[in-house]
């Protein structure tokens, strides 16, 4: 079994997006390690990056604050080699193509596997395009993860069947961000996703709520909630760690006991 897929082995997983170097990095590693402590499975670390087109305005925002505060690539991988000390719950990173090629692809890499990363998300790298990452991933044994989208439709079971981690199951169109409601047909997303694969599958985007991830876990092996714990760091800046593990623990709540329950949806 995969590092990854043992975030998913002991009921729904909880997987925590953080954008790194929000406020500083001190506090990101400090956030890290509230979210493991609190119930977290699998931790998203977001490398800032000046033009994050999947994101929405929260993490836009999130990304304009590390920047501003000198928070570089090597910056990020010094913290997480920092953290890896006492955190040993799986991690991946979440970028962009041009950060991974600006650094060189294959030292990117390189330094995921020294600084125990597990895998990595590139949501500006369709399916057909994964060929430029995907060789070099395989060979350190990362996981390049993959995304499927309410558009994805007929391109689901291919995706799926070459998926590697987890496949990340986008609830809805646009961009991230808190949502009133999800309205997606996640469940017949996931049923094929299931059908095709035994990787295991999270729901992400507008997921902020413990009603919200209880619902959306029921479709999944696990939820992601990114927005909500972004929104909490720049509510408390420095002092979010406190409320940041407040908030993962009622997450856990909500969506523990329910493993076991299946996807019954048809596509």
């Amino acid at each position: 079994m995969s590092e990854i897929a043992s975030a998913f082995d002991h009921g729904k997983a909880f997987v925590a997006f953080v954008t790194c170097g929000d406020p500083d990095l001190g506090t990101t590693a400090e956030v890290v390690r509230s979210l493991a402590a609190n119930g977290a499975d699998l931790i998203e670390l977001g490398i800032p990056f000046s033009d994050p087109t999947a994101e929405g305005p929260v993490i836009q925002a999130a990304n304009e604050r590390a920047l501003s505060a000198g928070t570089t690539t090597d910056k990020v991988f010094d913290m997480v080699a920092e953290v890896r000390r006492d955190v040993s719950i799986p991690m991946v990173f979440m970028t962009y193509a041009n950060v991974v090629f600006s650094y060189g692809t294959e030292r990117f890499l390189d330094r995921c596997v020294d600084i125990g990363i597990q895998g990595i998300i590139l949501p500006d790298v369709p399916y057909e395009e994964k060929a430029d990452f995907e060789p070099q991933c395989a060979e350190r044994g990362l996981a390049l993860v993959s995304m499927v989208a309410p558009t994805s439709e007929s391109r689901i079971s291919m995706i799926a069947s070459e998926a590697r981690g987890f496949v990340y199951v986008v609830s809805s169109l646009g961009v991230t961000g808190v949502r009133s409601s999800i309205t997606t047909d996640v469940g017949a997303m996931t049923s094929l996703i299931c059908q095709t694969t035994d990787v295991p599958c999270a729901i992400g985007f507008g997921i902020s709520t413990p009603e919200q991830a209880r619902a959306m876990a029921v479709h999944a092996d696990g939820i992601i909630i990114g927005s909500a714990i972004v929104k909490l760091l720049a509510q408390h800046g420095k002092a979010a760690p406190g409320p940041v593990g407040e908030y993962a623990r009622s997450i856990k709540a909500a969506i523990s006991g329910l493993r076991g329950q299946s996807i019954s949806t048809e596509w």
